[in-house]
């Protein structure tokens, strides 16, 4: 069984994890109504996608 000669040091550990983060997902504009939304996707609040209605989305009152 491999055992460890020495101790890992935090700094040669912590740039082992520089790239295991979490990133912001990006977000792009609404051109219908300004709500921010996934690029390549429909807008979840109008439901249009490139300018058309693609979503029918039903109304709860």
């Amino acid at each position: 069984m491999a055992v460890p000669k020495k101790k890992t040091s935090k700094s040669r550990k912590n740039m082992r994890r520089a790239h295991d983060f979490l990133t912001v997902p990006n977000l792009s504009v609404c051109p219908q109504c300004k709500s921010p939304k996934m690029p390549h996707r429909a807008c979840p609040s109008c439901g249009t996608y490139k300018g058309k209605e693609v979503a029918g989305l039903e109304k709860q009152a």
